[in-house]
């Protein structure tokens, strides 16, 4: 994952309570198809045998498009692990990254959740592969993580460190433009990607946004 890609890309992070009632299965390979970047299996309610079957399924799904969308899943290392994804996504009080590390190698990807600088020069010393900061904009999903941060503290968080940043929290196309010209890795969506009648078409939506 380079840190200044010449396109920023398109994270799906998924929730099966916004699909509008279609398989979270069908949703994910929608987005794959759509040229999604990186897709974060985040289910927190489903226990461990449950989400290692949906994580399974969807790094088979993405299989095809082989390295061009990776699948991390977010907190469970061990599930993670079972259903040989690409990585796992730690939240900001989840998991260590040494013991991630320590756990699932150095070819593993290790995501880090973020929302101060200090923590992102903490993650990026501790060995993180990237970061995901935000709420970037206002979102209903991160009411729990504060106020929207804003395009400038984003900003600020990408030039603090050298490892990708993608921006989460309150992303459509709208306010992914207004992104431009801030060296992310990406965006991170959850219901707009989910929810949106065609998921692929959500994704290359975000895409085109972010291009201009």
């Amino acid at each position: 994952m380079n840190h200044r890609p010449e396109h920023p890309g398109v994270c799906f992070v998924t929730s099966r309570t916004t699909t509008a009632n279609r398989p979270l299965q069908e949703v994910a390979k929608a987005t794959i198809e759509g040229g999604c970047d990186l897709l974060q299996v985040r289910e927190k309610d489903l226990p461990g045998g449950p989400l290692l079957t949906l994580a399974r399924e969807i790094v088979e799904v993405a299989k095809p498009r082989g390295a061009r969308c990776r699948v991390v899943v977010n907190d469970r290392l061990d599930v993670a692990l079972a259903a040989k994804a690409a990585g796992v996504h730690l939240p900001a009080d989840g998991l260590s990254i040494d013991q991630a590390r320590r756990a699932a190698g150095k070819r593993f990807v290790i995501g880090r959740s973020v929302h101060s600088i200090v923590e992102a020069r903490q993650a990026q010393k501790d060995g993180a592969d990237y970061l995901f900061f935000g709420p970037v904009f206002e979102t209903p999903s991160k009411t729990a993580f504060g106020p929207p941060q804003g395009p400038d503290a984003l900003r600020k968080i990408v030039e603090a460190v050298r490892i990708p940043v993608w921006a989460i929290g309150g992303i459509t196309p709208a306010t992914a433009a207004r992104l431009r010209g801030i060296a992310i890795a990406g965006v991170a969506a959850i219901s707009f990607i989910a929810a949106a009648p065609d998921p692929a078409d959500a994704v290359r939506a975000l895409r085109s946004a972010l291009s201009g």
